[in-house]
């Protein structure tokens, strides 16, 4: 998803985020409904590290594509030490 910015001649400025490559010349204003033209900005540049660019990578992939289920993932090890103030809790 990118960001584009269009220039309404009665509100002014607003910004919209749509795919890669699908931002149309004009665009219809979230306020008046009024037609509102692209503005060629420069980019919005950020240094950020590899592990977090990657993570927010996937997050949009799955975000278009999600992972479908499709079984119930495994349960819990029950050999895991249990907390003695736990174990004391009623069990229904």
């Amino acid at each position: 998803m990118a960001t584009y910015e269009y220039s309404c001649n009665r509100c002014g400025f607003f910004d919209v985020r749509l795919p890669v490559g699908t931002a149309p010349t004009q665009h219809a204003c979230p306020r008046c409904s009024g037609a509102a033209r692209r503005v060629y900005s420069s980019q919005g540049l950020a240094f950020t590290s590899p592990a977090v660019s990657g993570l927010r990578e996937q997050e949009e992939k799955s975000r278009e594509n999600p992972t479908v289920v499709t079984r119930v993932p495994p349960r819990a090890d029950a050999s895991k030490p249990v907390h003695p103030a736990v174990a004391r809790l009623p069990r229904p």
